[in-house]
């Protein structure tokens, strides 16, 4: 399918390069946060300047998706870049730590919008096999900012706490590609897409899939919502138990004698197994059906962090992590292509906008609940990959089979 235009590659690109400032925005001012903590003699406070970003965008993408179906994709995206570059780099010039939170909350708001926009768009302009791949090149852009910017930042934070907030003006030269290149889609636009040669279903069973949860005039079936609801818990828990990683593995390997250099490249190596999982999503999602990628990705996560519980050394824990990144980098795209397809065209932002609130919630919710045990590191690893395993044999069966027919392997 296609709106009324064809997305330029360069358009594509644009879209792709903003999916990349997303996923580790929060993140990026990490190897930063000791240094802070000097600085401000306030670790609470410092800390929260990490994690209210997550939390703003978690609150901000309804907002953001709600304007990107009355407003347009477009503007909610150069927006959202713009927003990203101020606010993002005020640390390097912001001397209370009070101002320099509340940046942090409006960095939030606008990787809120970029994020809803960016999938939002990628949903408008394609559909069938080709919207299966650019969501999973979403994800995979989104993984790659993290394996390029993460490093940087820790090389940056060893000149000063404040280089790092440098990165964030990454996002005006996307900006200014996608203020060039990237023409808008509407949902009255949306709502006529047709098939065309290049995007038309491969099968009679192909277009039952795409249109799964619709009724014939684009809206929701009575079944829809639930689902919908439904794939956000999913994907809050998911993440939940995935950001475990960044959050509490390096207590876990300084326990087991893992130095601090060692602990960042595991934790690295779980983005970088993600962007494999997210770039081959595509030639997976082929093959197998919504629920057997879901099945597949979480019981690989869940298996992974039980493998991270039951170490007693690095080698085990890091084909854990190796295996629980390659295992939401299959996720996270095919709950995203599976909300496309519940979606009405005129809600789409607002369905997917739910997505990376959900997403990022269970960022934010991640070390809190773990907090709230009273288990060792090691016994929440493995409860947590108990958890994941289990919602892999229960709500993935029930939220992403189809409502009629069946899906193909082809």
């Amino acid at each position: 399918m296609t709106t009324t235009y064809g997305p330029s590659r360069l358009a594509r690109t644009a879209v792709l390069a903003a999916a990349g400032l997303t996923i580790m925005a929060p993140a990026v001012i990490a190897p930063s946060l000791p240094a802070m903590v000097e600085h401000y003699e306030d670790q609470v406070l410092v800390q929260l300047s990490l994690t209210v970003t997550s939390l703003a965008i978690a609150v901000g993408a309804p907002l953001a998706g709600t304007l990107a179906d009355r407003l347009g994709r477009r503007p909610v995206l150069l927006g959202g870049l713009v927003l990203n570059a101020v606010a993002g780099s005020a640390g390097l010039v912001v001397a209370d730590l009070g101002t320099l939170i509340t940046t942090r909350a409006v960095l939030g708001l606008a990787v809120g919008a970029v994020t809803t926009s960016v999938a939002t768009l990628l949903t408008d302009w394609f559909a069938g096999p080709r919207r299966a791949a650019y969501l999973g090149f979403q994800q995979a852009a989104a993984s790659l900012g993290g394996v390029v910017l993460l490093p940087l930042a820790g090389i940056l934070a060893d000149a000063s706490w404040r280089a790092p907030f440098w990165l964030y003006t990454v996002a005006v030269p996307v900006a200014v590609l996608a203020l060039v290149t990237v023409r808008d889609t509407s949902s009255t636009a949306a709502s006529v897409e047709v098939p065309t040669a290049a995007a038309a279903p491969s099968s009679d069973n192909e277009g039952r899939r795409a249109t799964a949860g619709r009724t014939p005039g684009g809206g929701p079936t009575e079944r829809a919502p639930w689902r919908v609801a439904g794939l956000y818990l999913l994907a809050l828990a998911s993440t939940a138990v995935f950001y475990m990683a960044p959050a509490q593995l390096p207590f876990l390997l300084d326990g087991l004698g893992v130095g601090a250099a060692l602990t960042g490249v595991a934790i690295a190596g779980t983005t970088l197994t993600g962007l494999v999982g997210s770039l081959a999503f595509p030639a997976v999602r082929r093959r197998i059906s919504p629920t057997a990628v879901t099945v597949t990705g979480l019981a690989a996560l869940g298996a992974g962090w039980i493998l991270v519980g039951l170490a007693d050394g690095l080698p085990l824990a890091l084909v854990g992590l190796l295996a629980g990144g390659l295992g939401v980098g299959l996720t996270v795209p095919n709950l995203n292509l599976r909300l496309g397809e519940l979606a009405p065209v005129a809600q789409r932002g607002r369905v997917l906008a739910g997505l990376v609130s959900s997403i990022f919630l269970g960022q934010f919710l991640s070390p809190i609940a773990v907090g709230t045990l009273a288990a060792g590191l090691s016994d929440t690893f493995i409860w947590a990959g108990l958890l994941a395993a289990t919602a892999a044999a229960i709500a993935a069966p029930l939220l992403l089979r189809p409502h009629h027919g069946r899906y193909p392997h082809a």
